[in-house]
């Protein structure tokens, strides 16, 4: 992984931008499957496929939520893989694994329901050997890409590469130990959130996430 790039370096017009600034970064890669973390995931991965070749998919992840406020994210859980906890977090607010068990079971009904909904009865693609690429909009707890790195290894690919452009510096050298690759334009020493270094960060639906699987069907 080079350097983390300077501020202005780090500023996004909005996810296809940033994705075409990954795909020169990935140039070494050919014919990948992507796998793009649902929702703004997508629209940075369609412009890797693009640059690389390869097939593009979603790998649906959900967050698994602190009780009483379910926005925190304590764990995630990927198709396909096992809950993935924030182990330090989880002991500052006096939690374990086992206690979530009401939270995970939920989350796996969600996750089947995209699953369904992205993906209808169509399986991942086969990742056994294959050049994988892992792709978000931004890292910041890291506990998604995690739980979706893990997922994929236990697919048995043949690399793996995670691709994104912006994360915060204690994250992005975290997922060295998840993946063989990180590759990320820049992890700023004053990360806050992923939205703070795009200059248009709208939020997806479902309709953009399979209007972008839709028009990548096509071409391929």
């Amino acid at each position: 992984m080079r350097g983390y790039g300077d501020l202005m370096e780090c500023v996004f017009v909005d996810r296809a931008e940033a994705g075409m600034r990954l795909a020169e970064r990935l140039a070494g890669i050919r014919d990948p499957v992507v796998l793009a973390l649902p929702r703004g995931g997508v629209e940075v991965a369609e412009p890797i496929v693009r640059g690389l070749g390869g097939v593009l998919d979603v790998l649906v992840t959900r967050k698994i939520g602190y009780p009483p406020s379910p926005e925190l994210g304590v764990g995630a859980i990927a198709e396909g893989g096992e809950p993935v906890f924030d182990l330090r977090l989880l002991d500052r607010l006096g939690l374990t694994p086992d206690a979530l068990a009401e939270e995970v079971a939920a989350e796996r009904r969600e996750l089947g329901r995209r699953v369904a909904v992205y993906r209808g009865h169509r399986p991942l693609p086969d990742l056994a050997g294959r050049e994988v690429v892992v792709a978000d909009d931004g890292l910041a707890t890291g506990v998604t890409a995690r739980a979706a790195l893990r997922a994929v290894a236990a697919a048995g690919p043949g690399r793996v590469t995670l691709a994104v452009p912006v994360g915060a510096r204690e994250t992005v050298n975290a997922m060295r130990a998840e993946a063989d690759e990180v590759v990320v334009l820049c992890a700023p020493a004053d990360f806050r959130a992923v939205g703070q270094w795009y200059e248009h960060f709208d939020q997806l639906t479902d309709a953009d996430v399979l209007a972008v699987l839709g028009r990548n069907r096509a071409s391929g």
